[in-house]
């Protein structure tokens, strides 16, 4: 029986290739990252919000699609982001930037209701605020993971693919 050295294991923290910009597995739980990241993408862009969840087009889920797949997994809606560092999030400065994005996002949530329609959401008052910690959180997500923040955001089919492979 050969016993594979260290240096050669598969499962060293090194950077691994990347899928349509976003580096696979050089995070423990990537798939989870991927799910924050495109939430928060789609969160963060009035552009997107008007001319895709506003207009009906289909791919992007909604709102609640998008809020859900933040707090799905990672049950930040429960606890600090903080609690991901070295899993999900690089470092502090990503957690607490996620965690004022989630407050935010959640605040208007509770308010308007998870059913409302996307324009219950965009026209809060407290809408712009949200937007703009999301706007924080994914540019810093996206720069980490050398990323363009500014390329429109994947549909949810390209975001299954992406989370299926490697």
């Amino acid at each position: 029986m050969t016993v594979q050295s260290s240096e050669n294991s598969s499962r060293r923290g090194r950077r691994s290739t990347k899928m349509d910009g976003m580096p696979l597995n050089d995070m423990p739980w990537w798939r989870w990252r991927s799910n924050v990241r495109s939430a928060l993408h789609m969160l963060s862009d009035p552009s997107f919000q008007r001319n895709v969840w506003l207009a009906g087009v289909d791919g992007y889920g909604d709102v609640t699609d998008a809020v859900y797949r933040l707090v799905e997994d990672t049950w930040l809606d429960n606890w600090s982001a903080e609690k991901y560092v070295g899993t999900i999030f690089r470092d502090s400065q990503e957690a607490a930037l996620v965690d004022t994005a989630v407050l935010r996002v959640l605040r208007i949530m509770h308010q308007v209701g998870p059913d409302a329609p996307v324009s219950a959401y965009v026209d809060d008052p407290g809408w712009p605020e949200a937007v703009r910690s999301a706007r924080d959180a994914h540019v810093r997500l996206a720069t980490s993971d050398g990323d363009d923040p500014e390329a429109p955001p994947q549909t949810l089919e390209v975001l299954r693919i992406m989370t299926r492979a490697a």
